[in-house]
């Protein structure tokens, strides 16, 4: 099993950017995406199931999408109105197993993380 991550970049205050991540080897129930800014613990962006739940962090509502393509195996979260304190490491991560998706501990896959940095 292999996820692997694209799209992060350098972007300035209120542009957007499109992440990507896709699984290889299996179908998977929930798949997420997380961050980790420098000096800050790994936290949920957004997360969605199969079935088209999502889940999003309070600080992002509004702001980002997280969409899935079943046939592709792959999630994607399109990022607009980006602030600077959206700057950081942006992970993708799946699961075979149904959960809320809130915590890094309810996936079993990661992929490598892609920077996304977000100019004032």
């Amino acid at each position: 099993v292999q996820l692997q991550a694209f799209g992060g970049g350098l972007v300035q205050a209120g542009g957007s950017l499109k992440l990507s991540c896709v699984a290889s080897g299996r179908t998977f129930i929930i798949m997420g995406w997380f961050r980790q800014a420098p000096g800050k613990e790994r936290e949920l962006v957004a997360a969605i199931t199969s079935r088209v739940s999502t889940n999003y962090a309070d600080s992002v509502k509004g702001r980002f999408t997280i969409s899935r393509d079943n046939a592709k195996n792959a999630v994607y979260l399109q990022m607009n109105c980006l602030k600077p304190g959206d700057t950081a490491v942006y992970y993708c991560a799946a699961d075979l197993s149904y959960s809320s998706g809130y915590h890094s501990h309810d996936y079993d896959y990661w992929g490598q993380g892609t920077q996304v940095t977000v100019s004032s």
